[in-house]
């Protein structure tokens, strides 16, 4: 991937860590030149939206404070992660589950 295209990417790479709202918009405005950066990030974000709304909701019938807040610090560093590599230019996967993400999403950005 050349320098261009990274930079083409950059912003809605951004965007598509911004909650699933973000990761939408960031999709289908991704829709129209298909760059592979800003699809990379799609997936990563839609990926890390997905599994905080799942592990979110069994973390709050668990109803204790030291799990909500190891949750919310745990998916804080995921998402800032994501968000670095974004603007940073890389193609950072997330820690253990990137790799997961990209394959199970992988029909997005083609």
């Amino acid at each position: 991937m050349d320098q261009n295209t990274i930079d083409e990417g950059k912003t809605l790479g951004l965007v598509a860590y911004l909650t699933l709202f973000g990761t939408l918009i960031a999709f289908f405005m991704n829709q129209d030149k298909r760059n592979p950066f800003t699809a990379f990030h799609v997936r990563q974000g839609l990926g890390l939206g997905i599994l905080y709304m799942i592990i979110g909701y069994v973390v709050s019938s668990l109803d204790s404070m030291m799990a909500s807040m190891s949750f919310w610090i745990f998916f804080s560093i995921l998402f800032f992660y994501g968000l670095f590599g974004a603007i940073t230019g890389k193609l950072n996967k997330i820690p253990l589950i990137g790799d997961f993400f990209q394959k199970t999403f992988k029909s997005i950005g083609q």
